[in-house]
């Protein structure tokens, strides 16, 4: 059936391309369907086919949700800008001993109570500000880490090198995309010295794994799925340069 779709669409009276080319074409044709059951074995139960028909992690979901989209843009996508990052390492602060999903909920919440991750503002802000933020319901009301947030911030404005040049210096240059959600770390050698180095300049709540996240978030490490379209390795499956 694939050898007609591919050799029979010539329209009435007009010449047939030369045989050579028919050959081409089914082989490409077996090639686009080969790697396309290749791409459905290897994506399993930890990466589905989204609202828009394409592949990602499963836990972004199949709808068009906030997550979703955070998942497409942000996770995983390199940044330097450093109120992006002190947004990642925040959110990472405040996942300490809870979900992601409760943490990436209040998302909005925190950018409007640390002043859209102005690090200046942060770092300014004084104890009667800490008190006003703990009466504040829509974020996550811990005095440890609301103190630790103003900590780094004021860390992130004297420390060197700085956070983006650290950062820079433990970029993984992947090649080979996780296989599974299970082939994802916690932690690992390189996000232990990289928060061994921030405590070092006064950063707080840096624990391994809270910057490996960190380091996930900022797209220092991108862990998407192997079958994911985020993913390092991966190859759409009608991809132009494939039968070249």
């Amino acid at each position: 059936m694939l050898a007609s779709k591919l050799v029979g669409n010539e329209t009435p009276g007009s010449r047939p391309p030369p045989y050579s080319e028919h050959i081409a074409l089914f082989e490409r044709g077996i090639a686009d369907a080969l790697w396309s059951e290749v791409q459905e074995d290897a994506m399993g139960n930890d990466v589905i086919i989204g609202h828009d028909g394409k592949p990602r992690c499963s836990w972004a979901g199949a709808t068009d949700t906030a997550l979703g989209r955070y998942h497409d843009k942000v996770w995983g996508t390199r940044t330097y800008d450093e109120s992006a990052m002190f947004e990642a390492l925040t959110l990472g602060v405040f996942e300490v001993g809870l979900s992601w999903s409760i943490v990436f909920g209040k998302r909005d919440a925190f950018r409007r109570a640390f002043h859209g991750f102005d690090i200046a503002k942060v770092a300014a802000l004084t104890d009667r500000d800490v008190n006003r933020l703990l009466q504040d319901p829509s974020i996550i009301r811990n005095r440890a880490k609301i103190e630790a947030t103003i900590d780094n911030a004021k860390a992130m404005r004297s420390a060197s090198p700085s956070l983006v040049a650290l950062a820079k210096s433990y970029e993984i240059a992947r090649t080979r995309a996780p296989r599974s959600l299970a082939d994802i770390p916690t932690s690992t050698p390189q996000a232990e010295a990289f928060a061994k180095q921030l405590k070092s300049q006064g950063y707080r709540f840096v624990g391994p794994t809270s910057v490996y996240a960190f380091m996930q978030n900022v797209g220092v490490v991108n862990d998407h799925i192997h079958g994911c379209i985020r993913a390092t390795d991966y190859r759409p499956a009608h991809s132009q340069d494939r039968g070249r």
